[in-house]
């Protein structure tokens, strides 16, 4: 694990193994779809770190989606809820056949084997997994919004963002 401090102490760009990645297509690579989702990552409860790369796994072994980039993590304060610890973010492109609320149900199941539960709004938590873009539509329902609203003002989606490669 490499880290690099953007600032203070509290805002830090980590890499690891897998933070960032970027699929290697080869002949004859099946993908699970043709529809592209940015993911936005986050989490506070216990070794994140470590969380991040059982979900790398768990998303690599899906049949529901391909991995095909993440973004270094990124280490910053809350906001919100502030009496809490940091929190870690990063960003997760995907490709699949799933319809955005498909995806949206499949990343509430994620969530669930990660242990999350819901008790304050942007209360501590062990993963958070949100689409920030899905291709290029919006939705805008009660469940659902995509773009995911605020994005453009997150640094927790920003900063990771600008070392993707494939961006969006």
């Amino acid at each position: 694990m490499i880290k690099k401090r953007l600032g203070d102490d509290r805002h830090t760009l980590i890499t690891t193994e897998h933070y960032p990645y970027h699929l290697q297509v080869s002949g004859g690579k099946k993908t699970a779809g043709s529809h592209k989702a940015l993911i936005g990552v986050g989490g506070n409860i216990g070794d994140t770190p470590r969380r991040f790369e059982h979900l790398y796994w768990l998303l690599k072994r899906s049949r529901m989606v391909t991995l095909v980039e993440t973004a270094p993590i990124y280490r910053n304060p809350p906001f919100g809820y502030l009496d809490q610890a940091d929190f870690y973010n990063t960003l997760i492109l995907l490709q699949t056949s799933l319809t955005p609320r498909q995806l949206l149900h499949y990343l509430l199941r994620v969530e669930r084997h990660f242990g999350r539960k819901r008790k304050i709004k942007d209360g501590p938590r062990t993963l958070d997994l949100d689409i920030i873009f899905y291709d290029d539509i919006g939705i805008d329902t009660e469940r659902l919004k995509i773009p995911h609203p605020e994005w453009m003002h997150r640094n927790s989606v920003l900063i990771p963002l600008k070392y993707m490669k494939g961006r969006r």
